[in-house]
């Protein structure tokens, strides 16, 4: 499509808020995707940690 201006090309023929409204909605999903799984990631990496402390812990008391 032929826009002749970045300011047709932002109104997207009368659609532009629904367009750029959903690549917004779009983005702030992925990026909450993206920190929700680095939080999740760093509690199962500190949950192991913990794990394998208790475990070491368990194992020298019992030797």
């Amino acid at each position: 499509m032929n826009w002749g201006s970045w300011q047709n090309f932002v109104a997207m023929g009368g659609y532009g808020l629904y367009v750029w409204g959903s690549y917004i909605v779009t983005l702030v999903v992925l990026v909450a995707e993206i920190v929700s799984l680095t939080m999740r990631r760093r509690g199962v990496i500190e949950r192991l940690a913990k794990y394998y402390a208790a475990r070491r812990r368990n194992h020298e008391t019992e030797t």
